[in-house]
C-alpha cells in the first residue's frame, strides 16, 4: 500500500464529495448553460450544478433542487423541533409513532445495513451521541456513556410495516440518520433532475456526492481530500454517473489533552473510533455509499474491506491513522 500522499493509478472511476475544488474546475464554464448554486443546509455546504440550455427552466429546477434538500431536512433532522424525526425521538419510547412512508423506508434500510455490516452501522448510536457537543468541544463522561450504552441496539427498533410505525423497546433510545440521510438527499435531487431531462449534473451535501452522467463528453474530475489539509487532495479521479461518499474524522471534532474526539462513534463503546482517518465509497446509490462510508470507518481497515468485498457494485479507499491508503479489490485490479 502506498502512503497518503501517493497518486491512485488506474482508470477506475472514483470520487469524493464535490468541494471548493470542483467550483474552481467549473469556473471557466461560467456561461448560460452551466447552472450552479451553493447554500448552507443540513448543517453542511450544499452544491447543485447542471447543464441546461434554457435559463428559465434551469432556474425553476435549481429552486426545486434546493427545496428538496429543505424538505428532507425538515422531515429527518433531529435538531429541528417538530420534524418527524424529532417526534419519533420524543415519543417512540412510550408508544408506536406513525411516520411517512419515506422516513419509514429509510429507517428500514438503515436496519438492513446494520444487519449487513454486523452492527457497525447503527442509527441508535444517538442514544450516546446526543451527549456529545462538538460545537462547544464537550463530551460525556464515562458514567453518562455507560448509563446510555445499552440503548444503542438497532435490534430494539420495532417497525410495523402495516401501520408504518416505529417504537423503541429500550429506555433512553434515540435514532439519528446522520450517517445516511445526506447520501439519500443527493440521490433524490439527482433523481429529480434526471426526471426533468437533465443529463449532466452534480449534487453534493458535505461528504456525499451524486454525479449524473458525464461532463459534456468528459468525466467529472474530483479529488479525495487530505485528512489533515482542508485545501489539499491525495488524488484526483475521473467519475461518470456514480455516487460517492466520504466519512472523515476531520468533519466534526475537537482535541482534548492530545486526544481527538470526532463524531463517528463505535456502537460497542460509545466512543469515537480509532485507526481510520477517512473512508471513501464509490457505487451506484448515494444512500448506500453514505451508510457504507460510516460502516467501514467504524469497522476499521481489515473488517471494513471484508464488508465491501461482499458488495461487488461498491468500491472503497480507506486512509488509516498512519496515512496509508488501502483499496478494495476492484480498485487494485485496475
Amino acid at each position: 500500500m502506498s502512503s497518503v500522499f501517493s497518486f491512485l493509478s488506474g482508470s477506475r472511476r472514483f470520487c469524493i464529495a464535490f468541494t471548493a475544488m470542483a467550483a474552481a474546475l467549473l469556473s471557466p464554464l461560467a456561461h448560460a448553460e452551466w447552472h450552479y448554486e451553493t447554500a448552507e443546509k443540513m448543517g453542511t455546504l450544499i452544491t447543485v450544478q447542471f447543464w441546461h440550455e434554457d435559463a428559465q427552466t434551469a432556474a425553476a429546477l435549481m429552486q426545486q433542487s434546493m427545496a428538496e434538500f429543505d424538505r428532507i431536512e425538515n422531515a429527518m433532522s433531529t435538531y429541528i423541533e417538530g420534524t418527524e424525526m424529532w417526534r419519533v425521538n420524543e415519543q417512540a419510547g412510550e408508544q408506536s409513532v406513525v411516520v411517512s412512508a419515506e422516513l419509514f423506508n429509510l429507517i428500514k434500510r438503515s436496519i438492513e445495513l446494520s444487519e449487513l455490516t454486523g452492527g457497525v452501522f447503527d442509527i441508535t448510536y444517538d442514544s450516546v451521541g446526543v451527549h456529545y457537543d462538538f460545537r462547544n468541544n464537550e463530551r460525556p463522561d464515562e458514567e453518562v456513556i455507560t448509563g446510555n450504552l445499552a440503548a444503542i441496539d438497532y435490534r430494539a427498533l420495532e417497525l410495523n410495516e402495516e401501520e408504518l410505525s416505529i417504537r423503541f423497546t429500550k429506555p433512553g433510545m434515540r435514532i439519528n440518520l446522520g450517517g445516511i440521510a445526506k447520501g439519500y438527499s443527493v440521490e433524490q435531487v439527482v433523481a429529480l433532475l434526471r426526471k426533468n431531462g437533465v443529463v449532466s449534473a452534480s449534487a453534493t451535501a458535505g461528504g456525499d456526492s451524486r454525479i449524473l452522467g458525464d461532463r459534456l463528453g468528459e468525466p467529472w474530475i474530483i479529488g479525495i481530500r487530505h485528512p489533515d489539509k482542508e485545501d489539499a487532495v491525495v488524488t484526483r479521479l475521473p467519475v461518470i454517473d456514480e455516487a460517492v461518499s466520504t466519512s472523515g474524522d476531520y468533519e466534526r471534532f475537537f482535541i482534548e489533552d492530545g486526544q481527538r474526539y470526532h463524531h463517528i462513534l463505535d456502537p460497542q463503546s460509545g466512543l469515537p473510533t480509532e485507526g481510520v482517518r477517512s473512508v471513501t465509497i464509490l457505487g451506484p446509490d448515494g444512500t448506500m455509499t453514505d451508510g457504507l462510508s460510516t460502516s467501514l470507518f467504524v469497522a476499521g481497515v481489515t473488517e471494513g474491506l471484508k464488508i465491501i468485498e461482499k458488495l461487488p457494485a461498491y468500491e472503497a479507499v480507506i486512509i488509516d491513522s498512519n496515512g496509508t491508503m488501502h483499496y478494495s479489490s476492484g480498485l487494485l485490479a485496475q
